[in-house]
């Protein structure tokens, strides 16, 4: 069987060599008669597992000893709600909307308690850029600050430069208050300092693992904060205590992210799986800038996603025969979000540099064909 070109925004491309694994492992996992997903969660055999790949993920960011890494469920719109519902305590928390995803965040909290929006960066109904951090008007009294570090659907990134000003901005004007990050796309695509932030979540559908299962990050001291009637299993101070097994956990998922975990230590970690993917953006969107207006990305260069990579082409009709011959061609995942439309490429972890490489000849053969 031949394997697709995969760009798709997720649930996305998975390492090769980890389904080969799964692929092994399936139905005897290491001797013992049946596979991971058929056995107690409860059982060596799992507590195994979920305990490996919490200490290669805590390697791999070099997460601090008084952060919990939770592996939990409902995916991370479910987080939208789970963040307020655990850390606003009655009070009001910040929001800066740089994306679908942010303002999703936004609205979810508002309807759960005080949220007040910082800043938003749309304009016309499209997000392409990041605002000033250093003029932000933050609240000293939120009782966090949230953002969205890599829109998926807008190709917005918080890269490593701003992410200094914003801890530098938010440090001199409003200490004290936590950091919250949704890096679903990006996570574990790059070194991260994790002390910075009271909270990061991610669905794993992009960089982790399947879908079904959510990683949350947070610190200890805002673990116990949770509104009065809180259910049991959205309490993070539960979830931690139980060690993520409050309920019955994602077994097969998290035994998944925990074969990419070792997939991404063994390829040098993050600051080399770092380094291809700023080679792979690099290319694609020299590619679209070098097409003589054919093929655009209007995003600030200063802070286009290392991911998500959209463009558009000149017309709706050439974008549709774009994706109908691109699919034909071996590649699937190219078609736009719905709500904006265009081509999108995803270039996470799991999609190798010959990927990109046939999607540049594409690129190249259509646009001489029809340009």
């Amino acid at each position: 069987m031949t394997r697709a070109w995969n760009f798709s925004a997720g649930p996305a491309a998975l390492p090769l060599e980890v389904l080969q694994q799964a692929r092994e492992e399936l139905t005897d996992w290491h001797g013992i008669g049946a596979g991971i997903m058929e056995v107690s969660h409860r059982g060596k055999a799992f507590t195994g597992v979920i305990e490996t790949a919490e200490a290669d993920l805590r390697e791999l960011l070099a997460i601090p000893e008084n952060y919990k890494a939770l592996f939990l469920q409902g995916g991370q719109t479910l987080q939208f709600a789970q963040v307020p519902m655990n850390l606003s305590a009655g009070g009001s928390a910040d929001y800066l909307v740089t994306g679908a995803w942010s303002q999703k965040a936004y609205e979810e909290a508002a309807r759960i308690g005080g949220a007040r929006l910082v800043a938003t960066t749309e304009n016309n109904g499209k997000f392409l850029r990041l605002p000033d951090f250093a003029n932000l008007p933050f609240d000293r009294e939120a009782a966090y600050f949230h953002l969205c570090t890599n829109e998926t659907i807008h190709g917005v990134e918080v890269h490593e430069d701003s992410e200094t000003k914003l801890f530098e901005a938010i440090s001199a004007v409003a200490p004290g208050v936590p950091l919250v990050a949704d890096m679903s796309s990006h996570i574990l695509s790059r070194p991260l300092d994790v002390r910075r932030y009271g909270l990061i979540s991610a669905g794993a559908q992009k960089n982790i693992g399947p879908s079904g299962l959510t990683l949350v990050i947070i610190r200890e001291d805002l673990l116990g904060r949770a509104a009065a009637g809180v259910p049991t299993l959205l309490d993070y101070r539960n979830q931690a205590d139980h060690g993520s097994m409050r309920n019955t956990p994602s077994t097969f998922a998290i035994y998944i992210a925990g074969l990419v975990f070792k997939w991404l230590k063994a390829r040098g970690g993050l600051a080399a799986i770092a380094a291809l993917g700023r080679e792979k953006a690099r290319r694609l969107y020299a590619a679209i800038d070098g097409s003589g207006g054919f093929y655009k990305n209007p995003v600030d260069p200063a802070c286009r996603s290392t991911m998500n990579v959209p463009f558009t082409l000149p017309d709706a009709g050439l974008e549709a025969l774009f994706v109908k011959e691109s699919e034909a061609a071996g590649f699937i995942g190219l078609k736009g979000h719905k709500s904006v439309g265009g081509i999108r490429a995803s270039l996470y972890n799991a999609v190798p540099m010959e990927a990109v490489e046939a999607l540049l000849r594409f690129m190249e053969d259509f646009r001489a064909a029809r340009g």
